[in-house]
């Protein structure tokens, strides 16, 4: 769903402009709470953000609308996204709230929200809510008596990293691993080193020092040059990078080489499979995922099932078919047997398991398939339906056409930037290239047009 506020993952935008300001944060607060009261009981909310400086801001106003609705409110403080998904079956609230905008700059903000099982909200639940907020709820909010009460709550830390710690069987343990751990100065600044140091591993921590400025800046899993660099220097056995909000993840093997989501969850299903633990016999991708992981997998006798992008439709996808490895090239694994959305800290541990098994170097455990060659560029655009433009129809169709049953392409606008993404993948690097640059000059040329 993209409706006025809604995006693929939540409510997105530049932090103190539409839709991302304190008016709209206390309207979603008020709506999500009266969108959740079930009974008489006391309603709670559990309430994680990053690290940037406008997170001050959104949850405070949050506050004020979810009181408003009459709904008690844990403040978590920054905790990784799928601890509040944690959490909030752990503490059997009735709504948990993640202030982030995961791996974009500080100055973009956002809102995730999660029902009570922990999920994140259907496309039907958050278009309830998102008809509420341009209409007067004022006579729907609780009574003086009826206001909620906000807390700070001490202590989400260590059950977040505790239950991290529990998904690797009990006798296994991280010693005689050197791990750098890159925290991108976002939410797991804390929980993540912790949790790798009681594991046993040496841990080296890098840009664990946020101050509301710094969060994914030339840093964590989409700027992972800065990890390459320092497990080199300090000669690690492997590096792991974690975005924002750490609820994706990519890994830098001994050789300072990247590995990214695809051969994580080739990784995964391939030991899960050996193990009898693979459910569905299949893995949950989006389209976006390399065609060398379907080949991959195929090999192996396992199915890719592919979804639109967003982790929240792997999810949806996992739950219908009784999956339980999804996720996506960029780094958002989803392990149903222990999440309900994508955790970075959980992925990555799920690595170091099968390096301990197989007790081999990384660049040998994690290289489960050479990658078909793909190429990705995104077009910046101010207004319109660049996509509907008979130009640009015309020209995907040819590309479509050269690129024949060899390859693949996907074009599709990102939910949450005013952006057209076109992707290609064949056997044929210069093939692959022609097309992109192809299309991105039709969509360039027509948008300077207009």
């Amino acid at each position: 769903m993209a409706g006025r506020y809604f995006g693929t993952d939540g409510i997105r935008g530049k932090a103190n402009g539409f839709p991302m300001t304190a008016e709209v944060a206390m309207k979603v607060g008020m709506a999500a709470g009266l969108s959740f009261q079930r009974g008489n009981h006391r309603h709670r909310v559990v309430l994680g953000k990053d690290t940037r400086l406008s997170g001050y801001m959104i949850e405070n106003a949050m506050v004020a609308g979810l009181t408003a609705a009459g709904m008690d409110v844990f403040l978590l403080g920054p905790i990784p996204t799928p601890g509040v998904a944690m959490l909030v079956r752990s503490l059997r609230a009735d709504i948990g709230v993640m202030i982030s905008a995961s791996h974009n700059p500080y100055f973009d903000n956002g809102i995730k929200l999660f029902g009570p099982d922990g999920y994140k909200l259907s496309d039907e639940i958050e278009g309830r809510i998102e008809s509420m907020l341009d209409d007067n709820i004022d006579m729907a909010l609780a009574d003086s008596d009826r206001l909620g009460r906000a807390k700070r709550v001490d202590g989400v830390h260590d059950r977040y990293i505790e239950f991290a710690k529990r998904t690797l069987p009990r006798s296994m343990s991280l010693s005689g691993l050197r791990i750098v751990v890159d925290c991108a100065n976002g939410a797991s600044y804390k929980v993540a080193p912790s949790a790798l140091w009681e594991l046993g591993a040496e841990v080296i921590a890098i840009n664990v020092e946020p101050n509301g400025f710094n969060i994914n800046h030339e840093c964590g899993s989409t700027h992972p040059e800065g990890l390459q660099k320092k497990v080199h220097e300090v000669r690690a056995d492997i590096g792991i990078a974690l975005d924002g909000d750490a609820d994706r993840v990519v890994i830098v093997d001994e050789m300072g080489e990247v590995v990214d989501g695809d051969q994580i969850m080739a990784m995964i299903a391939e030991s899960w499979r050996q193990a009898g633990r693979l459910s569905g016999g299949a893995v949950a991708a989006t389209v976006m995922s390399n065609l060398g992981l379907e080949r991959f997998l195929s090999g192996i006798g396992l199915e890719l099932h592919r979804t639109k992008v967003g982790d929240r439709y792997v999810v949806e996808h996992m739950r219908a078919h009784g999956l339980n490895v999804g996720g996506e090239q960029s780094g958002h694994i989803v392990l149903s047997d222990f999440s309900t959305t994508g955790d970075g800290l959980v992925s990555a541990l799920q690595v170091l398991a099968c390096v301990k098994r197989e007790n081999r170097p990384v660049s040998e455990v994690a290289r489960k398939f050479e990658p078909v060659p793909q190429l990705l560029k995104n077009v910046r655009f101010s207004g319109g339906r660049p996509l509907e433009e008979a130009l640009v129809k015309s020209a995907i169709e040819e590309a479509r056409g050269r690129l024949g049953k060899s390859g693949r392409l996907v074009i599709r606008p990102s939910g949450t930037e005013p952006l057209i993404r076109v992707m290609a993948e064949g056997d044929d690097p210069d093939l692959v290239a022609s097309v992109v640059n192809d299309i991105v000059g039709v969509i360039s040329d027509n948008r300077t047009a207009a």
